[in-house]
């Protein structure tokens, strides 16, 4: 069983920037795809950007350049920086693991509250 665990979410201004982080055990996570999603008040979840087993990185077109997924597998870590941030980036961001590439995701965290401030 794969456990996640999302930390550093916070209160930042517009234009700061935020990394939040990803904890995972009960698996190797280079065997695992990652994924971030966010929520925002009042609309529905959506991808933010998926760090795959094999192939490139994943942004969604919103955070594109503005936010990078990046792992440690030996600290079974994965981070995501967020930079330049927007109002319209407040959210609960979680992080998600899936055994495969491909296919909906198995594994969820509680998820990590982010506000950004104009």
């Amino acid at each position: 069983q794969v456990q996640l665990v999302e930390s550093g979410g916070g209160l930042v201004q517009a234009g700061d920037s935020l990394r939040l982080s990803c904890a995972a055990s009960g698996r190797t996570l280079s065997t695992l795809r990652i994924s971030w999603f966010r929520q925002a008040p009042g609309k529905e979840r959506e991808p933010v950007g998926t760090s795959r087993i094999y192939g490139p990185t994943y942004y969604t077109a919103s955070v594109k350049g503005r936010f990078t997924i990046s792992r440690d597998n030996a600290k079974m870590l994965v981070y995501l920086q967020m930079n330049s941030l927007k109002p319209e980036d407040t959210a609960v961001y979680y992080c998600a693991a899936s055994r495969t590439d491909y296919g909906g995701m198995d594994y969820w965290g509680k998820g990590t509250l982010v506000t950004v401030s104009s």
